[in-house]
């Protein structure tokens, strides 16, 4: 688009035809394709300047098909929550959220609103309301979840980047299992306002993506003004194998795969043991759980059985018992806070499985994937998903230092791509 070869309108029209191209036909629960077009419009009538990225004084998101979960007030549009409950109850929303007017200031050109588990309340991408998520490229297979439609229109490429939120795993998960890139941002970075919260405590903004590259255009986007501090990463830690005791043998060995591929980039890798890390879910889960209690109450009986259950479970959670939870909480957090600062970066896969099977019984899933990203969640610390052959690798670093991990995903991208020196498999 810089040199006039695309525009924002043809990338539209791309964008349009491409959306919902799973066979569940539900990448977006929202979408109004004479709107997208005109905003597409609005954008390309913006004037040209100098500087910036590309020479052309445009951000870095001007002009592209971004989709948004449909968790966030978009004027004009309903919002659903990924119920229909809340999506009747709400009505048309009259004002745009904080994050879709960022994305409008930014030049975005937003597809549609996408596809979610009921409330941003699970891992697989199921809904019963709104069809179950399917990947574009396997319809047997789940997008997993939340952010299911955000990890969806970036497969079928209705969308450049798209929108998630991540609380116990929303990005990482669907990033893993499609294939992407993902980059869940610092907790506390981003304003809520025009959004619905699952789980305030744990509760992160964050992109779906295809190319590593793409991740350093990403970094100032929640937070425009974070410091730029100079973090040269020299060593990073590795889950020993005991932690992955319950892994697909292939992602463990894109697990060993992706940490050469960081020694060579001149990093030391250094294998630990996190035994500690096993009571990370049994933090997490009543946490979350009473949180999102408090914020559905009076609603409980709208919301399908094994959702309502949870939030049943967190009404019945009390004082003492969620003040202790709030203290082992904090406890994990400075543990982790202590363990970064002394590695850097901590390496290990986003999930345990290479796919989801639609159809299946999911039970078990749940709990099985948050233990590998639960402890994440609790310090509430920026990850990017590494895309490998089987599954993703979660990449994350200290609190605050967002930018920095964003440009070693892309120089771990850079050196990975054709005509790079050969990655092992």
């Amino acid at each position: 688009m810089a040199n006039g070869a695309e525009s924002p309108t043809t990338l539209a029209e791309r964008a349009l035809a491409r959306s919902n191209q799973n066979q569940s036909r539900n990448t977006y629960l929202w979408q109004d394709a004479s709107w997208t077009r005109s905003e597409a419009a609005r954008v390309e009538a913006t004037s040209r300047g100098t500087g910036g990225e590309f020479g052309d004084g445009r951000g870095p998101l001007w002009g592209l098909p971004v989709s948004v979960k449909d968790l966030f007030d978009l004027a004009g549009s309903p919002t659903s929550c990924g119920v229909h409950f809340y999506r009747d109850l709400k009505g048309i929303a009259v004002r745009d959220s904080w994050l879709v007017e960022r994305l409008r200031r930014s030049g975005a050109v937003i597809a549609g609103k996408t596809h979610l588990h009921p409330l941003a309340y699970g891992i697989t991408g199921e809904n019963p309301e709104f069809g179950d998520c399917l990947q574009p490229r396997d319809p047997a297979t789940l997008t997993g979840g939340s952010s299911s439609g955000a990890a969806a229109s970036v497969q079928e490429g209705s969308a450049v980047f798209a929108i998630g939120t991540d609380t116990g795993g929303s990005v990482r998960a669907p990033a893993a299992l499609c294939g992407l890139a993902g980059y869940r941002a610092s907790i506390g970075y981003g304003d809520w306002r025009g959004g619905a919260h699952l789980a305030e405590s744990f509760d992160t903004m964050g992109f779906l993506f295809r190319n590593l590259e793409d991740a350093p255009l990403l970094g100032g986007f929640f937070v425009p003004d974070e410091p730029a501090a100079a973090r040269p990463y020299t060593r990073f830690a590795v889950v020993d194998d005991a932690f992955l005791h319950d892994c697909d043998p292939r992602i463990v060995a894109c697990l060993h795969t992706t940490a050469r591929d960081l020694e060579s980039l001149g990093l030391r890798a250094n294998w630990i043991d996190t035994s500690w890390w096993a009571d990370a879910f049994d933090i997490l889960a009543p946490i979350q759980a009473w949180e999102a209690a408090r914020i559905h109450a009076g609603h409980f009986e709208q919301i399908e059985t094994s959702i309502r259950e949870r939030l049943e479970w967190g009404a019945s959670i009390g004082p003492a018992e969620i003040a202790a939870l709030r203290q082992r909480h904090q406890a994990f957090r400075v543990r982790m806070d202590e363990l970064l600062a002394e590695h850097q970066l901590l390496l290990l896969p986003a999930t345990p499985l290479t796919r989801l099977d639609a159809g299946a019984d999911q039970t078990s899933t749940r709990p099985r994937i948050l233990r590998y990203t639960a402890p994440f969640s609790l310090a509430g610390v920026p990850v990017v998903t590494v895309p490998c052959t089987a599954g993703g690798m979660q990449l994350a670093a200290a609190r605050g230092f967002d930018q920095p991990l964003l440009n070693l995903a892309a120089r771990l991208g850079s050196s990975l791509k054709p005509g790079a020196p050969t990655r092992a498999t």
